[in-house]
């Protein structure tokens, strides 16, 4: 667990010296897949449907995962090499910062590859970052109908030589305690701005 939780530090930041590198340079990051597939979603409105899922401690997970305490959700894979471990990081560093606040908050990690994110995966992958981060993955048909219902963008993209990533949602998603659509949180978002945020989203 600790060789992990080494490698995860590394991946993420090396993922944040490329990500300076190519604002310095001037590339225009992409943001093809850093909103809601419904872009015209507004604060207020509902999200998602019914779901039947695991956590990655096994248990059964459903829709009320996203009720009872507002949530910030991010959607992606543990074979992603940078926006996923940077991402979670993020949420941990900000349940330290939030300190008691952090346990008005839910911190969630739905799985976009549920093919190779399996229970075991997924409960050595979350467990590298921090206790407070509910992982969630289930059978394939499942965790793809659930990420359509919530609106979020996902894409398999084959590689060179076999194998594949997938392309993604980047942006961390704000519910409040009914479950309803409050905002995101960008991946390039400066920390003390997303923090706010959520200073927001637990103050209701």
């Amino acid at each position: 667990m600790r060789a992990l939780r080494i490698a995860l530090w590394c991946a993420v930041a090396l993922a944040l010296f490329v990500l300076g590198a190519l604002t310095v340079g001037g590339f225009p990051l992409s943001d093809s897949s850093s909103t809601l597939a419904g872009s015209d979603l507004q604060p207020g409105a509902p999200l998602g449907g019914a779901f039947a899922l695991v956590d990655h401690r096994g248990e059964p997970v459903d829709e009320a995962i996203f009720r009872g305490k507002p949530s910030v959700t991010l959607f992606g894979f543990t074979h992603c090499p940078d926006v996923c471990p940077t991402g979670l990081m993020q949420m941990a560093r900000w349940a330290e910062q939030l300190g008691a606040d952090a346990e008005k908050l839910r911190f969630v990690f739905v799985t976009v590859d549920p093919e190779r994110d399996t229970l075991r995966v997924m409960s050595d992958y979350v467990a590298a970052f921090s206790d407070r981060i509910v992982g969630v993955t289930g059978e394939p048909e499942a965790v793809h109908e659930m990420v359509k219902d919530y609106k979020i963008y996902s894409a398999k993209v084959p590689l060179e030589g076999g194998g594949y990533t997938m392309d993604h949602t980047a942006s961390m998603i704000l519910q409040d305690s009914e479950g309803n659509f409050v905002g995101t949180i960008a991946r390039e978002e400066a920390s003390d701005v997303a923090l706010a945020k959520l200073k927001r989203l637990v103050a209701g």
